[in-house]
């Protein structure tokens, strides 16, 4: 199986939203602010200085993520999401280190995330990365519940 990582191209839209609430069903639930992004990923990520990404895994679309501007010099890495039929491949494996890559190209100081401490293979993940716990603040998500980041300057 052959992974690469291309750019967004709205004909994955549907792709980018299924991947993102599959897995947000099977854990948590669909927010409205999910919602809003899922309706125009290009007007709420891209056009506020964002990239959206997909995995492919041969000629599939296997996996998605964002790299959602903050501020200047701050990226989150948002709507990561793995199709179940994938997982364990080390697809998001390639899928943080890209974004890391991507956000160094980009001029960003830090890459920060939100998730769950229910979702220990994940945290466990980007821990692996170098990503560290700090205090949460300021989250839009309700299922958030860890704030972490990573300095990549």
């Amino acid at each position: 199986m052959e992974i690469s990582i291309i750019n967004y191209d709205p004909k994955y839209n549907e792709a980018f939203a299924a991947l993102n609430k599959a897995w947000l069903q099977k854990y948590f639930t669909v927010e409205p602010i999910d919602e809003k992004i899922f309706a125009n990923p290009q007007g709420y990520i891209i056009d506020n200085g964002g990239l959206i990404f997909f995995a492919k895994a041969d000629d599939e679309i296997a996996g998605t993520f964002a790299l959602m501007k903050v501020e200047d010099g701050v990226f989150e890495l948002s709507k990561m999401a793995v199709d179940e039929k994938f997982q364990g491949s080390g697809i998001g494996s390639r899928m943080i280190s890209y974004s890391i890559e991507k956000a160094t190209e980009l001029g960003a100081e830090k890459v920060i995330l939100y998730s769950n401490t229910a979702l220990q293979p994940a945290i466990h993940l980007y821990r692996k990365f170098g990503f560290k716990e700090v205090a949460l603040t300021d989250v839009e998500y309700k299922k958030a519940n860890i704030k972490m980041e990573i300095d990549i300057n």
